[in-house]
């Protein structure tokens, strides 16, 4: 066995209380510890919610955790005990015969020195090569993880490439000391549904190409279901099923399991509500007590004949780049684009990283200044408004952004980030009238009045997102431009926001250009869809059109780069 983690345990101390020193324990809560086995050769993958324990049992095997945490139980690496290893000897580990990709690239990359000099560094530290040695063998990894260019980019920094080339770096660099066990902590979350499929194949690929194991965490099981040998689910610090999986997939046996394969929208079968977790172990409860489950929410009917509230005729946008000394560059965002929408109705717009789709809808806002075309929303052109007529504008057309840690100000509270908007647009006679508007939203999108005097940071990453949206409704918009705006949620709280945007939709008529690099998610929510490629519109349908007869090859490409978990990959 190369890994066995056997009884683990793993607690926080949190300060002290009164002279008492409190805990919290992340990793085998409720009198339960963590015990699983990883052969050699073999991918296991754990999944699970955030905050399940994932990556706090992944990092305890090279005790990659804070300096108040407390580990227990046994970490055997081929018979020795990591949790007893000196640092000294982890150190000689890390990197050598255990490595790490992690989510972010870009975080873990540092932006001071070269892609070369980053790849260099564990190949001159760790097998003693010289630097024009571990030069070559920095171009050949880039060759391996099959980089464009690969030469050119050893003399590039981070912030110069896209995501994925950034997450092909960060394997390159883990896999530069053929280490036995690879740990991949949600390598390919935040990344569009192509790249997404080559990071997995390549994965794939040099694990079968070098004899390697593969901690493989995630908290979708479809992208689970095409690369594991094993699966374990966690929940709360827990495991709560194990086993090969194939037999996860086929059978699944607990509550737990079931729901997090029943909760990611479908490209099969397109219900009217996604359903959540405690949702789904609520009715598996009910129904094996013969009680009558809870009645799901009608979804609101369609007027066909809605009013069109935002149309956008040959929309443009170009960048200008310097090129030499004097020479200017045309790079054309967006090419052209024309769409309508109705009252109450989602246009979708798809396509991979740089197609050019968030430029748009940035553009429709005059985020970015546009460089043709017309934005006629309540038959005015807000391309070429006056400032003050923009910013009564912008009221009534608003942006939620993708990422909702960056996007909330960490020094204002819930309630200040609330009222803030309202205070600038002259909403509500009173402090107090606005405060209660701001409680009143926080309750209709799934929190209490308790959130209106936190701060960001303690909340996660849904719950932010969901005060995102409420910050939205306190200006009563009728369009919404989301963008990416669940791309980086678990598929559980992914679920919640999306049932939540259909209910508000519902009781207000909002019209959403809901922009996303997901198909999946965007059949479930979408009217009609647009699909981008390098600033193009190539295709324009409604949803199930898209979905079942796409006309363009590209389309075809994104269809088939959604993970469909293990049936479809067996």
């Amino acid at each position: 066995m190369l890994l066995s983690i056997q009884d683990l345990a793993v607690t926080f101390r949190m300060g002290k209380v009164d002279g008492v020193v409190q805990r919290q324990q992340a990793v085998g809560r409720e009198g339960t510890t963590v015990s699983f086995d990883i052969p050699a050769n073999s991918t296991v993958a754990l999944v699970g919610e955030s905050g399940s324990g994932k990556s706090v049992t992944a990092m305890s095997i090279l005790n990659l955790l804070p300096d108040n945490a407390e580990r227990s139980g046994r970490i055997l690496w081929e018979g020795k005990n990591l949790i007893d290893t000196p640092l000294h000897e982890l150190q000689h580990l890390r990197g050598r015969e255990i490595a790490c990709v992690f989510q972010d690239p870009m975080s873990s990359l540092n932006p001071v020195f070269t892609v070369g000099d980053q790849l260099m560094e564990p190949l001159m530290k760790h097998l003693g090569l010289s630097r024009k040695q571990a030069l070559a063998r920095a171009e050949e990894l880039l060759v391996e993880v099959g980089m464009p260019e690969p030469k050119r980019r050893l003399g590039v920094y981070p912030h110069e490439m896209s995501g994925g080339q950034q997450q092909r770096v960060m394997i390159a660099m883990a896999l530069a000391c053929e280490p036995k066990l690879l740990i991949a902590d949600e390598p390919t979350t935040a990344l569009d549904v192509t790249i997404q499929r080559q990071i997995l194949e390549l994965i794939g690929k040099l694990k079968t190409k070098m004899n390697m194991s593969v901690l493989f965490i995630s908290h979708d099981l479809g992208v689970v279901g095409e690369i594991a040998d094993h699966v374990v689910v966690m929940r709360h610090g827990t495991i709560r099923e194990q086993g090969p999986v194939a037999r996860i997939f086929s059978a699944p046996q607990d509550d737990y399991t079931k729901a997090l394969l029943a909760c990611r929208p479908s490209l099969t079968e397109n219900p009217v509500r996604l359903m959540v977790i405690d949702e789904h172990i609520a009715a598996t409860q009910a129904a094996a007590e013969g009680r009558e489950a809870a009645a799901a929410r009608v979804a609101k009917a369609k007027d066909p004949n809605a009013p069109v509230v935002l149309e956008v005729k040959s929309l443009f946008k170009s960048f200008y780049l310097k090129e030499g000394l004097f020479g200017t560059r045309e790079f054309k965002a967006v090419q052209n684009v024309n769409f309508k929408l109705k009252r109450g109705y989602t246009l979708g717009v798809v396509g991979e990283s740089g197609s050019g789709k968030t430029t748009m809808g940035l553009t429709l806002l005059r985020l970015h200044e546009p460089t043709g075309g017309e934005v006629i929303f309540d038959g005015k052109n807000l391309l070429t408004l006056s400032a003050s007529e923009r910013q009564l504008m912008r009221r009534r057309i608003q942006v939620v952004f993708q990422n909702p840690y960056a996007s909330l100000n960490p020094r204002f509270t819930i309630g200040q980030t609330l009222v803030e908007p309202m205070e600038i647009h002259g909403i509500g006679s009173s402090t107090e009238e606005r405060e209660q508007i701001a409680r009143d939203l926080l309750v209709k999108v799934g929190l209490d009045g308790r959130a209106f005097g936190k701060y960001p940071h303690e909340f996660s990453g849904g719950q932010r997102q969901r005060i995102a949206i409420a910050r939205c409704l306190t200006l009563r918009p009728e369009v919404l431009v989301l963008d990416e705006a669940v791309s980086a949620l678990d598929v559980s709280v992914q679920a919640q926001v999306l049932n939540l945007l259909k209910d508000l939709q519902d009781e207000f008529g909002l019209s959403y250009v809901f922009i996303s690099h997901d198909l999946a998610v965007v059949r479930f929510i979408s009217d009609e869809v647009l699909v981008m490629k390098d600033g193009v519109v190539v295709e324009q349908a409604s949803a199930e059109q898209i979905l079942h007869h796409p006309r363009e090859d590209y389309t075809k490409r994104l269809l088939g780069a959604i993970p469909r978990g293990y049936q479809a990959a067996a």
